[in-house]
């Protein structure tokens, strides 16, 4: 069952066009994430979505209704980038100021302890640290038991450890059958909870497919080595650079070859790690694609 569903989608903001005919269907119990460059019009999607705007053309569709109608939104939690609190309210105020527009919500004691936050539950809003804060904001999203959640950037300024426990509590509400659309800075975070990645860059969907075959699809190895030449011009080698230890970082397609070629031409290295790409590598493996074939000629 779609729970998300766009149909030829565009969004313009003046003369910039923020979406340009996006399609695209989330089911129920899915974790998908939302990937682009900045200004690629990801937040402009969620905001559809959660109907704080509409499309100049096209559909937007959140469990089977109109996400600008409050009966759509009745299932939905949502994160945005940025989350104004009341700075002269407590901790747990808030949560029971929200949790009182949901039929059944999660009692605020467990919520609090769930994020962390138990002890700061008669705390200011506004003498919150910017990472409790935004503990704070994602577990608000949660209160109402929602069906769909929408998180932009969910983890911005949080410390590893906190970004773990936000990690932990987000795979907690889909082990439950929830269904998440996240964007994020972090792509070891979307590679960590998404099942499902869509790129999107300038408007358009350039990729939506399985985490394992986004990785498969642009097919770049990591070698890792050290070497007194710098072999970042090689034959095969896509990309290459140095790490700060000195050891040299090489992107090629076929990476036996380059180990094959570089033996047969007697070149020296040494600390020989081969490795697939990470989902970064493979994001900036196909923004650099499109905007290559989007180049003039």
């Amino acid at each position: 069952m779609n729970v998300i569903r766009l149909e030829g989608v565009t969004r313009r903001f003046g003369d910039v066009t923020a979406l340009d005919g996006v399609d695209l269907d989330v089911e129920a119990g899915e974790i998908v994430g939302l990937l682009g460059p900045n200004g690629a019009g990801k937040s402009t999607l969620l905001s559809l979505v959660n109907g704080q705007r509409r499309p100049d053309t096209g559909t937007v569709r959140l469990l089977g209704g109109d996400p600008r109608d409050a009966g759509s939104r009745v299932g939905l939690g949502v994160t945005p980038q940025e989350t104004g609190l009341p700075a002269t309210l407590r901790v747990a105020e808030v949560v029971d100021f929200v949790a009182g527009h949901f039929p059944d919500p999660v009692p605020t004691a467990r919520l609090l302890e769930q994020f962390g936050l138990a002890g700061m539950a008669r705390k200011q809003t506004g003498a919150l640290s910017g990472g409790q804060k935004r503990r704070l904001a994602v577990a608000l999203s949660m209160v109402g038991r929602p069906r769909v959640l929408l998180l932009d950037e969910p983890t911005t300024g949080l410390d590893v450890s906190a970004r773990q426990e936000l990690w932990d509590a987000i795979r907690d509400y889909h082990a439950g059958g929830g269904t998440v659309l996240l964007t994020s800075h972090y792509l070891e975070e979307v590679q960590a909870l998404a099942e499902r990645v869509v790129v999107i860059d300038r408007g358009v969907v350039r990729a939506d497919d399985t985490m394992a075959q986004i990785l498969h699809r642009v097919g770049l190895r990591q070698v890792v080595l050290r070497s007194p030449q710098d072999l970042s011009a090689w034959t095969l080698v896509v990309r290459g650079s140095y790490r700060p230890d000195g050891a040299q970082e090489l992107y090629t397609t076929d990476a036996d070859a380059l180990v094959r070629d570089l033996v047969l031409a007697g070149v020296e290295f040494s600390d020989l790690q081969v490795r697939g790409a990470s989902l970064e590598e493979a994001f900036a493996q196909m923004v650099a694609d499109t905007t290559t074939q989007g180049a003039p000629s």
